[in-house]
């Protein structure tokens, strides 16, 4: 299988665990699902990929792959709103709280959140036992909560106006972002049955491939344009935000980026073929102009 089958095979899953936007209250679900399509896939793409490198079977994935993007989701919608990044754009097209209204964003962001660990606690989706399912509601929520995605979210906002240390930057990204990156990585493990030697090789890919993506992301908000990025560029340096690029110039954000990448290249580089999907995402990431 290569990633178009993964993301076909993610892309029923979802649709499968999502309710009908028919199903009542039909306008919250509608706008569930309105949160929920479009974007890379990469936090599901990530599941997919550790759970294989660590000898999991395929249908035992699928949960945690829909329950990772779903947090994504609601992520995304949250920090759209007017008392967030107050952002009219997300993935080409009207965030949420302008296609629908801010209340009802604020509902979709609570639905999808609630519905991510429904669905690893569910039998709707096959997983080897209850154990598995614990360890996926422990990685979900850490990577979530105050300590993780949350928490960095925090940092993000009361980073404007401000000019932080480069390990205070690093601090930032790691939680808002590379938290829930590791946290696909840890479900995707938690359903196979690695080594402590791959386990720790895919914790330290998982951590380099955040950092980076993040550093990559202020380089896009400033290169990038709405056509390219389907959301507005230029708000960090609007809301004069620390960033790479503000800390280290574009040029050294991207030498800072391609080195994080190649520390993730290098923490899987003995895994051999069962890692080929991590390796093809990464390659997926590195290149990416959106």
């Amino acid at each position: 299988m290569n990633l178009p089958d993964f993301q076909a095979r993610f892309a029923a899953a979802l649709d499968r665990a999502l309710p009908a936007a028919s199903v009542h209250p039909a306008r919250l679900h509608e706008a569930m699902r309105y949160a929920a399509e479009g974007g890379k896939r990469l936090r599901a793409l990530l599941v997919y990929a550790a759970g294989l490198a660590a000898g999991a079977q395929l249908d035992h994935l699928d949960a945690p792959a829909v329950a990772v993007e779903l947090i994504h989701a609601y992520s995304l919608v949250h920090d759209d709103l007017p008392a967030m990044d107050d952002d009219d754009l997300r993935r080409g097209r009207a965030t949420v709280h302008k296609a629908y209204d801010e209340a009802l964003a604020i509902l979709a962001g609570d639905g999808l959140h609630t519905l991510a660990f429904e669905i690893l606690t569910q039998t709707q989706f096959a997983a080897p036992g209850a154990g598995t399912r614990l360890a996926w509601v422990q990685a979900l929520a850490s990577g979530t909560g105050s300590r993780g995605m949350t928490g960095g979210q925090v940092l993000d906002l009361e980073s404007e106006g401000k000019r932080l240390a480069l390990a205070e930057l690093q601090t930032l990204h790691r939680l808002k972002t590379g938290a829930l990156i590791e946290s696909a990585v840890q479900m995707g493990l938690a359903a196979g049955s690695a080594d402590m030697a791959t386990q720790a090789a895919l914790r330290q890919y998982a951590r380099a491939l955040g950092l980076g993506y993040q550093i990559q992301d202020d380089v896009l908000d400033v290169e990038g344009s709405a056509a390219s990025l389907g959301k507005t560029p230029g708000k960090d340096d609007a809301a004069e935000k620390s960033t790479y690029v503000r800390l280290l110039g574009i040029a050294g954000a991207k030498a800072s980026a391609a080195e994080q990448f190649q520390f993730a290249q290098e923490a899987i580089a003995g895994l051999g073929e069962p890692a080929s999907l991590l390796r093809d995402l990464l390659t997926r990431v590195a290149q990416r102009s959106a």
